[in-house]
């Protein structure tokens, strides 16, 4: 099993190479004011649960299954890490890799780096991280429930304000005669989406008959949602121009924007939720453990970030499946 793939876990990045020299023997957990030494706890790790199997045993230590699927949900290798089984290829990877780290953890102890000053320093910090890691998630779990998530949703519903926007199909062409033209057969009664399809230079709208979907008024260039909003159901505009060409329009529809649906939502009010936990025990904490600082402070906004509002865009990201879908529109050279 190729040495690589053990570079990012973390027993192998706190064992600090040292110089070789005689052997010594095995040398028991060390004890450090009643606790075990973090180094040498996963030589009496016990199962995670009744169910939990033994996987592999290297020397006289034990590896379980709980083990390696805690492994492929850190790595996101698996969508449902505790649905794999032992003869899963993702699981039977991982063991390999997980027994090859216990046996480097294994012959560092025997070597005795455990006692190394830097590795001691390193273990120390790797506890620390995950320690305050285990927190934050014990922490965040507990306040992202249903009713949190409910109640920040209809907060926000109540807050949000309620949007106009209509429905059209456009055609595009490139001269006010072409658009005349248009207007024209039209008028004698020219089907709107089938003329759309023949002559309208807007590939993103042209298979579809011209449509575009419902808009509000930011989501067109402002002439025209100027003139979309200013034509009535069901009439046709005149020729206009954009500075993406000249343009008929038909307005088919016109609403109150609907509410987003609490699914659409739900991604933003978790990351919403899990923030405003994180800086809500970051706050206690500090009232409990006084903390000073050598040198200059840090910055105001390091020590108390401000909070973020549910669906801010630097919040929200750009791939997230929480995206509210709140502009609707298709993609159209007129955004």
């Amino acid at each position: 099993m190729a040495l690589a793939a053990l570079a990012g876990l973390s027993l192998a990045a706190a064992c600090s190479a040292e110089p070789e020299g005689p052997e010594a023997p095995a040398q028991p957990a060390v004890q450090a004011e009643g606790r075990v030494d973090v180094l040498a706890r996963f030589l009496a790790l016990e199962p995670a649960g009744p169910d939990d199997q033994v996987v592999a045993e290297v020397g006289t230590t034990v590896i379980y299954a709980s083990d390696v699927r805690r492994e492929i949900a850190a790595r996101s290798l698996h969508d449902n890490p505790s649905s794999v089984a032992p003869s899963d290829p993702v699981f039977q990877q991982v063991l390999s890799e997980l027994t090859e780290q216990r046996l480097l953890a294994l012959e560092a102890l025997r070597r005795g780096m455990d006692r190394d000053v830097e590795a001691r320093r390193r273990l120390a910090a790797a506890e620390e991280r995950i320690l305050g890691n285990i927190l934050v998630e014990t922490v965040v779990a507990n306040a992202i429930t249903d009713e949190a998530i409910a109640r920040i949703y209809e907060e926000q519903n109540r807050l949000a304000p309620r949007v106009e926007e209509v429905r059209a199909s456009h055609i595009l062409v490139t001269t006010r005669e072409e658009a005349e033209e248009v207007a024209r057969l039209l008028a004698e009664g020219e089907d709107f989406a089938q003329l759309a399809r023949q002559v309208s230079q807007d590939p993103g709208t042209r298979l579809d008959g011209g449509d575009l979907g419902y808009f509000t008024r930011d989501g067109m260039v402002q002439a025209f949602s100027r003139q979309a909003f200013a034509t009535e159901v069901g009439e046709i505009s005149e020729p206009f121009q954009t500075d993406y060409g000249w343009h008929v329009l038909r307005v088919a529809d016109r609403r109150v924007q609907p509410r987003p649906g609490l699914e659409s939502l739900r991604g933003n009010i978790v990351r919403f939720l899990t923030l405003e936990g994180i800086q809500t025990l970051l706050d206690t904490v500090r009232q409990t453990y006084p903390v000073s600082r050598s040198g200059v402070p840090a910055p105001a906004q390091i020590r108390t970030p401000g909070p973020v509002q549910p669906g801010d865009p630097e919040e929200a990201g750009e791939d997230e499946p929480g995206d509210t879908g709140m502009d609707e529109a298709g993609e159209t050279p007129e955004r």
